[in-house]
């Protein structure tokens, strides 16, 4: 209104088309600034559907469905890249390409980065093996290459393994896919906590095991099943070493409660007054 009130609506409008209308030929190739704001509107907004749904389905699909863990992540993560994918190809029907002839582009396209980015595209691949086939869910705790920690993200190029430490490692996809990982909680959640113990020679053996079990079973962090074991693993000639294995569910502190079970067998023997060599 304040435009037309001082008659520069019309002129302001007139103006804006121009600049919007502009060709730019680029061989036989024209685009106009209308043409590439289009696009860009086009991909920005498929960054925010993407957002969206990802956020409806977290917030309210998943939880009623009762879905294994890593499938949401799966689910999401795919949802996004088709939805960039859709919204890139539109962004090329809005700059005025022929899409008949993507096809002849993207397969020169393709041969020049099968030569150039051939660890980019095994890390991508094996992104989408991780998703889909899930022997690494993030949630889980693993171990590569000598590193323990918890999986907070699975990219598109590279994975995120978050350390007891605090620390976070940046780990490729073809890493995870082509080299050995153990997995801590693939099948489930409970760990076996170790715990050795030399006891000087002389002492009953079937009492001490007896002990170390109900020192274990005794434990609140110590699951009910299975059942803690105990086994006399050496024999030498002053000592006996028995190995204590008990489990958890609690995989993400384990090492504290690996902490408190010596601390308690320590107790125990000590009460009973059996000699630890």
């Amino acid at each position: 209104m304040l435009l037309s009130f001082f008659g520069l609506r019309d002129s302001l409008l007139a103006s804006i088309g121009a600049a919007l209308n502009a060709n730019l030929a680029i061989g036989s190739f024209n685009i106009t600034l209308g043409h590439i704001l289009a696009a860009l509107i086009t991909v920005w907004a498929s960054f925010l559907v993407s957002k969206f749904l990802r956020f409806l389905l977290e917030e309210d699909v998943y939880h009623h469905l009762h879905l294994a863990r890593g499938i949401p992540y799966a689910i999401s993560t795919m949802l996004h890249y088709g939805i960039l994918l859709l919204g890139f190809i539109v962004a090329l029907g809005a700059l005025g390409i022929d899409l008949t002839k993507l096809t002849i582009l993207v397969g020169a396209f393709t041969v020049g980065i099968g030569f150039g980015l051939q660890n980019v595209i095994n890390n991508f691949v094996s992104g989408l093996i991780l998703l889909f086939e899930r022997p690494i869910k993030v949630g889980d705790i693993i171990d590569v290459g000598g590193n323990v920690g918890e999986v907070s993200r699975i990219g598109i190029r590279a994975s995120v393994i978050r350390t007891v430490d605090g620390s976070e490692i940046i780990v490729p996809n073809g890493s995870l896919i082509s080299s050995q990982v153990t997995n801590w909680t693939l099948s489930d959640r409970k760990r076996a906590v170790e715990v050795s113990v030399n006891v000087v020679g002389g002492a009953d053996p079937q009492r001490v095991v007896e002990l170390l079990k109900s020192t274990a079973a005794s434990h609140p962090g110590v699951a009910k099943e299975p059942l803690p074991q105990v086994y006399v693993t050496n024999f030498s000639a002053g000592a006996v070493t028995f190995q204590l294995r008990a489990w958890t569910d609690r995989h993400d502190d384990w090492a504290q409660l690996h902490s408190d079970l010596s601390v308690a067998v320590n107790d125990v023997l000590a009460r009973e007054k059996i000699a630890i060599a």
